[in-house]
Formats: structure tokens, sequence, C-alpha cells
């Protein structure tokens, strides 16, 4: 008799000065990264609203967000846009600027280790993890989401 499959299929995605490890069910779609229309008002990591499936999406720098040193987004970055969690009809989805294509993982408990040495994780991450050889962070998205819906309040 065989156990039940516990793998999930995860999504690392590349955020500058590290990496994402997101389900892969919470992205709805990766596109090409233009420059957002910006938002007066709005702190420096929401780089403004970019239009998508008659949606305007807030996207945001992670970097910036958790206070990790970030560059722009460079030639080749792409836009992770992510489904939002928290049920607000005003924001459904959330986009991520990623460092080039999202990299598919296979995602199991005895591969994933929970990486204690940052203390008390930033505010927007959930754990810091290794799966394999990558490094990465588990976002806190509620938190994010709640963080991105005051910064566009205070924005408007």
């Amino acid at each position: 008799m065989s156990s039940p499959q516990t793998d999930i299929r995860g999504v690392l995605i590349n955020v500058g000065g590290g990496r994402l490890l997101l389900p892969n069910a919470s992205v709805a779609e990766v596109i090409s990264y233009s420059e957002p229309e910006r938002l007066d008002g709005a702190p420096e990591w929401l780089l403004g609203a970019a239009r998508w499936r008659g949606w305007r999406l807030p996207v945001l720098s992670f970097p910036h967000l958790v206070g990790w040193p970030a560059e722009r987004a460079q030639l080749g970055a792409k836009v992770a846009v992510l489904k939002a969690l928290g049920g607000n009809p005003r924001l459904p989805y959330i986009a991520v600027v990623s460092q080039g294509f999202p990299r598919l993982v296979s995602v199991s408990r005895e591969r994933l280790v929970v990486v204690d040495d940052i203390g008390q994780p930033p505010l927007g991450v959930q754990a810091r993890v290794q799966l394999g050889e990558d490094v990465a962070v588990i976002p806190d998205l509620l938190t994010v989401e709640l963080l991105v819906d005051e910064a566009l309040g205070e924005a408007a």
C-alpha cells in the first residue's frame, strides 16, 4: 500500500535580494514588466499600478517592503500576478516584480527545512526556509495584502 502524495507544487520567485516560495496555485499569471503608473503618496515599496485583464493591480517591490537591498527592475524583469487571499473585493490580486521567470519546484515535508537564523522575521515574511539547495522566504501574504490596502488608501 503506497503512502498518500504529500508533495505540493511550488514556485520560486527571484525578487532581487532573495527568493519567495509560494504555492503554484497562488500565481495567476506571469507577465512582462512595464513601468507601473506611479501613485502619489504611496510608500517606496509600492511601485505603482499596472493594468491586467481589466484590473488595476498594485505592483510592489518585495525587497523594499521587507527592507532587503534591492535594485530597480532590470531588463527581462517579470511581474508575478498573485491571487489575494484576504477576500477584499477591491484587491483580488497583487503583483510582485520578479527578476526573470519564476521556477516550478516540488515541495515535500522532507525537503523543506525552516531556517531560524534571522530571529524575528520582518513584517511580510512568515518564515525563511531551505528547499534542497535553495534558500527562500515564505511571504505572509495576508499581511502583505493589508499593507498594500493601507498604502492604497493613503495614496488615494
